[in-house]
């Protein structure tokens, strides 16, 4: 082989390398606060009073439920859009008929050649205030108000991508993981055609289990008996199998 294939060869597995470095890092913001402060403060918070007739919380993991499902909890780590770790543990809960949902869409999806990959399940109140408090005005789309509560708050709720089964890597998608552009929203036409293509695989495997799509961020997915539940407040270490 000639030398100049060689770098031509060198070249492209470098560009390769970049893309899916690129596609596994998080959108970061700088926070409006220092983020150790704010979770000082919404641990003291309780969450906003409900009335009405709720099914009671029946939170489980969902690797107990699909253990093919892969894990990358994002709020785990450092590697998410305020840059510091807001969970303790890398898990995902869902409400067990919207647990079970996930594992249905994973199930079709394999028969594509996909798998579902989890970024975020069931968050505690807290963390949401959190979200709020750092997210600056113009940018706040993007996150929950505290004061309504978010349908991941109440375990109804899904941040997921695709993965490629033969290879294990996450596929490339329009945008990242929390990413705040308008490359983020569900009918974004930009990015490839395969992008695009991969994004409307994932959503049509959701939206026939009775998830509703975000229309501001194409990895959120929303459980169709979102309002039958409460806010919920539990650390993932308090949440009992």
């Amino acid at each position: 082989m000639s030398k100049a294939n060689l770098l031509c060869r060198a070249f492209v597995v470098v560009c390769l390398l970049q893309a899916a470095s690129a596609q596994q890092t998080s959108y970061h913001i700088t926070p409006l606060h220092p983020v150790d402060q704010l979770r000082e403060q919404a641990l003291k918070l309780q969450p906003p009073r409900e009335s009405g007739d709720f099914l009671p919380t029946d939170l489980v993991e969902l690797t107990h439920i699909d253990p093919a499902l892969k894990l990358d909890i994002r709020y785990a780590t450092a590697n998410n859009f305020l840059g510091t770790p807001l969970y303790t543990q890398a898990r995902a809960f869902l409400q067990r008929p919207a647990a079970e949902a996930v594992a249905r869409a994973d199930s079709e999806l394999h028969a594509l050649g996909y798998g579902v990959i989890i970024h975020d399940g069931y968050r505690p109140w807290y963390v949401t205030k959190i979200f709020w408090n750092a997210t600056p005005n113009n940018q706040k789309q993007f996150v929950a108000d505290p004061k309504a509560g978010s349908r991941h708050n109440r375990g109804c709720a899904i941040d997921l991508s695709l993965f490629d089964l033969k290879t294990g890597q996450e596929v490339a998608m329009p945008s990242g993981y929390d990413e705040m552009t308008d490359h983020a929203y569900a009918n974004y036409s930009g990015g490839t055609e395969h992008e695009r293509h991969r994004r409307a695989i994932l959503r049509a495997a959701m939206v026939k289990q009775g998830f509703e799509i975000n229309p501001t961020e194409w990895w959120h997915f929303d459980y169709k008996d979102w309002r039958k539940y409460p806010i919920g407040n539990q650390r993932f270490e308090d949440i009992k199998p």
